[in-house]
């Protein structure tokens, strides 16, 4: 039986009095990293159409499954997909968490509900999580109809967040 020893090295909290005096080595300014990032084409195509207001996803022809995010290959048959396929911005909530924390894990007095979505025309475990509001959190329930609600087609970037949020669909 191997004897168990407390660390040699235990972490030490630096304050900012600390960096402010000294006391620890710091590089002055900031440094400056310049890198390009390629999405690839499935992800740069289902962002330029979030920007034009519509959702695609890519077709496997082999299995007839359309997926949402788009993706090139189907790891269902492991063969390329094939087209793409514009889906709705309306869907079911399949699974949802209400959550009283912030990004930065402090206490919110406000919740945030997110969903995982499954959207219209998309296959079924395809899966699009998002934020839900218009609906007081202990109301949302599982199979709840959805539908997007897009920024202004002027302040679109092509980014997740030109879709605002869900809210229920009203029938």
């Amino acid at each position: 039986m191997r004897k168990m020893t407390k660390p040699r090295h235990e972490g030490v909290e630096i304050s900012s009095d600390d960096l402010k005096g000294g006391r620890y080595f710091v590089v002055p300014g900031a440094a400056r990293f310049e890198y390009d990032w390629s999405m690839g084409e499935a992800m740069g195509r289902f962002l330029a159409e979030l920007k034009n207001g519509r959702i695609v996803g890519r077709r496997c022809s082999q299995c007839g499954r359309i997926l949402v995010p788009p993706r090139m290959f189907c790891e269902e048959d492991f063969r390329p997909t094939d087209s793409w396929v514009q889906v709705g911005d309306c869907g079911t909530i399949e699974t949802y968490s209400v959550s009283y924390l912030n990004a930065d894990a402090s206490r919110s007095k406000e919740p945030t509900v997110v969903a995982v979505i499954a959207l219209d025309g998309a296959s079924r475990g395809m899966g699009f999580l998002h934020f839900i509001r218009g609906v007081p959190p202990g109301q949302v329930k599982i199979g709840m109809r959805v539908k997007a609600v897009w920024r202004p087609s002027a302040k679109r970037e092509g980014a997740i967040t030109d879709i605002r949020f869900f809210e229920p669909e009203v029938s």
